[in-house]
């Protein structure tokens, strides 16, 4: 018990990276509380039609400089989805197929907007929106590009901010910011890497170690409290310490507490959350880093009833046709822009819908938003559609331990002029040099007899400065705020010491 007592909230990706490196570090006392009734977090995979789906995230972005992908592709965890994305077909709410020679054109001119000119971005001083909408209809009038229909151009392009809106997290690309669009950094290699028919529920099990200690949550067996949501954390105590106080009554005392729950819950919770109220420049951060909702469909119908060489379709919706939508009660349905094959599940078509429609839709009864779905697959479709035999939505903002997706930057982002470093900057408070199992740490790490202590850390993707949205951002945090401590304890410099005397 003389190991300080390190509480982290949250037992998602970054949470579970984060208890798990203080263990390899050799920090002992080490629990996560959870507000959900299981693990996981933004990562939620579950049994589904012919195996399982993944309700969060749900692919591996990119190989190189990707601790996912580092750590999966050791146990041949992961593969290609392959180009379900690009070789969609494009479909008018009148049933018509848009020619692939024309769809295909429309789309190489999207993504030479964002791929290839992308770094004029950087002298940008609007949206993504405003940046894309130009570019698009400039390459529209060349000559070259001349015999393609304006209306149907106009109806990809609509489909097409929808579906860079899923990206982003966004409501729409003119809440995006153009100069803050590149702070992501996307990793080399395949960007949509699937977990073939395991989910992502898998990399959880990496982290924790399961398979190595034949338990459900490895490593971390017996230190994960489930259903327990925080109520308040009392941060600037004169004791140094940290009390956390839970809603069920329980309440926990701790040295250092790391955050690790979604921006959405601390944009909703900071000032009841914490006693005193943030300094302000965390609150601007909080405030001013853009967080979204993204949500998925998932339908298994009884066969297959499309063509075997059939990836999926996004819809194309005509003006008189989407006008007479908006004045019904399916008004939703605008924004649910495409359904997609997965070969993993061969029965299955899934769905994306984006935005305030995607937030509305959290709150109909589930046979109304079948209903719509249907009503989508019988409007755009040719075939005959049979009925389905089972149906599942995610539902991130209606749920109070999310409310959201993930994070991204908006023009809101560049005008406060805040960053993802701010959000990380840990809270502190003057004390004297740590002292661990009875002994001072290393005497070279300090030059003086009193220093900073971390007592409130936060971590989670939105605390990554180039990495935000993504699974390895989080993991990346979570040790990050791991590393913090052990390097503020001594453990990094032992650690070192003790690796250069097993090698003598």
């Amino acid at each position: 018990m003389n190991q300080p007592k390190i509480v982290i909230i949250g037992s998602g990706a970054s949470g579970i990276a984060c208890a798990t490196k203080l263990l390899d570090y050799g920090f002992e006392n080490v629990i996560i509380v959870e507000a959900e009734s299981r693990i996981g977090g933004r990562i939620h995979t579950i049994p589904f039609a012919d195996n399982v789906i993944d309700l969060g995230a749900q692919w591996c972005h990119g190989e190189k400089d990707n601790m996912v992908y580092e750590l999966a592709h050791k146990h041949d965890l992961l593969e290609s989805t392959g180009d379900v994305y690009e070789s969609y077909q494009c479909v008018r709410s009148n049933r018509e197929v848009v020619p692939e020679d024309v769809s295909q054109r429309l789309k190489d001119i999207v993504n030479d907007s964002l791929v290839t000119r992308q770094m004029e971005l950087r002298n940008c001083n609007g949206s993504l929106g405003s940046y894309l909408n130009n570019k698009f209809y400039e390459a529209l009038r060349r000559p070259e590009n001349s015999d393609i229909d304006m209306a149907i151009a106009k109806e990809f392009f609509e489909n097409y901010k929808k579906f860079e809106n899923s990206v982003e997290a966004s409501d729409t690309l003119d809440d995006v910011s153009g100069k803050g669009y590149l702070e992501y950094w996307e990793c080399e290699g395949d960007i949509l890497l699937n977990w073939k028919d395991k989910g992502y529920v898998e990399f959880l099990r990496l982290l924790m170690k399961s398979r190595e200690v034949k338990k459900e949550w490895g490593i971390l067996e017996k230190r994960i409290l489930l259903n327990k949501q925080v109520a308040r954390i009392e941060w600037n105590r004169n004791d140094c310490c940290v009390q956390i106080r839970c809603v069920d009554g329980d309440s926990f005392v701790a040295d250092h507490v790391i955050l690790t729950v979604s921006l959405g819950v601390l944009k909703e919770q900071q000032l009841k959350l914490f006693e005193p109220k943030l300094p302000v420049e965390k609150q601007r951060a909080i405030d001013g880093l853009a967080f979204g909702t993204v949500n998925k469909i998932f339908i298994e119908f009884p066969q297959q009833f499309w063509p075997d060489k059939w990836t999926g379709f996004t819809m194309l919706w005509r003006d008189e046709d989407i006008q007479e939508i908006r004045s019904t009660s399916r008004a939703w349905l605008e924004d649910v822009f495409g359904f997609y094959c997965d070969h993993n599940q061969p029965r299955l078509l899934s769905g994306w819908i984006i935005g305030a429609n995607g937030r509305h839709m959290e709150t109909l009864p589930e046979d109304e938003i079948l209903d719509g779905c249907m009503f989508l697959f019988r409007k755009f479709l040719q075939w005959d559609i049979p009925e389905p035999s089972n149906f599942r939505v995610s539902k991130w903002y209606t749920n109070e331990n999310f409310r959201g997706s993930y994070s991204f930057r908006s023009m809101y982002t560049e005008e406060v002029g805040t960053s993802a470093r701010e959000l990380a900057q840990p809270l502190s408070v003057v004390t004297t040099k740590p002292v661990l199992n009875g002994e001072p740490t290393v005497e070279p790490l300090y030059n003086q007899s009193r220093c900073d202590k971390p007592i409130v850390q936060f971590a989670g993707e939105a605390t990554s400065d180039h990495y935000f949205s993504t699974v390895h951002g989080a993991v990346e945090a979570g040790w990050r705020e791991a590393t913090r401590l052990a390097d503020f304890y001594g453990m990094l410099r032992k650690n070192c010491s003790a690796a250069v005397k097993s090698s003598l």
